[in-house]
């Protein structure tokens, strides 16, 4: 997920039927740019997360976006998932590296916390994620991340960083500006009042003016 531009990585709502969800996330895929959707189910028994990987994997394969599965390494390289997201309190990232292989994507959570985004990067990280910037809805977010450490870890590092919560395309330009690799949303998109389509036009303009402003 190397990437020298900041792109968007969507995140599904907590609770989706997949059938109906396809449809949605087809039409989110649709409306510009999306380098990444997690999967993220949490609570949902195996075979739910299954049945849903396996209906939004040809989504994304059709538009060339890769497809993470949030905390279960096991169900991404089963259903052929591109990938893998893991948390602090979830799989370890050496499993998590053991399950998808060497090609698999291996994200991690590191909140506000420096020290574990080096930790995470030097143990071979594809991508360390920052967050809550802004206050959300969407998870009770126990950390508050600030954009002082998308500059420094931007400056400092090569793997990619992913920024998260709250954000929306009138709030991201600052985290763009920052150096975020990439802006994990969620109910941005799937809220949004003209659809999740607008809503992906709406952020990839908002990082088109933001890149502009900046160069």
């Amino acid at each position: 997920m190397n990437e020298t531009a900041c792109r968007l990585y969507l995140i599904t709502p907590p609770e989706l039927d997949p059938a109906a969800f396809r449809e949605i996330l087809a039409a989110a895929l649709d409306g510009g740019d999306v380098a990444a959707v997690q999967l993220r189910l949490k609570g949902a028994d195996d075979d739910a997360v299954r049945r849903a990987a396996e209906a939004l994997a040809p989504v994304c394969r059709d538009s060339g976006t890769l497809l993470i599965l949030n905390d279960r390494p096991d169900l991404a390289r089963e259903t052929g998932c591109d990938g893998v997201h893991v948390g602090q309190q979830d799989t370890s990232y050496a499993d998590a590296r053991g399950a998808v292989g060497a090609t698999g994507i291996v994200g991690v959570t590191c909140h506000d916390s420096r020290h574990l985004a080096i930790e995470a990067a030097a143990a071979g990280a594809d991508y360390v994620a920052f967050g809550a910037f802004f206050p959300t809805t969407t998870k009770a977010a126990k950390f508050a991340a600030d954009i002082d450490i998308l500059e420094w870890w931007s400056e400092l590092m090569v793997v990619p960083s992913v920024a998260i919560g709250g954000i929306t395309p009138q709030n991201c330009p600052p985290l763009i500006r920052a150096g975020a690799d990439f802006l994990a949303v969620v109910s941005a998109v799937w809220d949004h009042p003209d659809g999740p389509g607008p809503a992906v036009r709406a952020f990839n303009d908002a990082i088109a003016a933001a890149l502009q402003n900046d160069g």
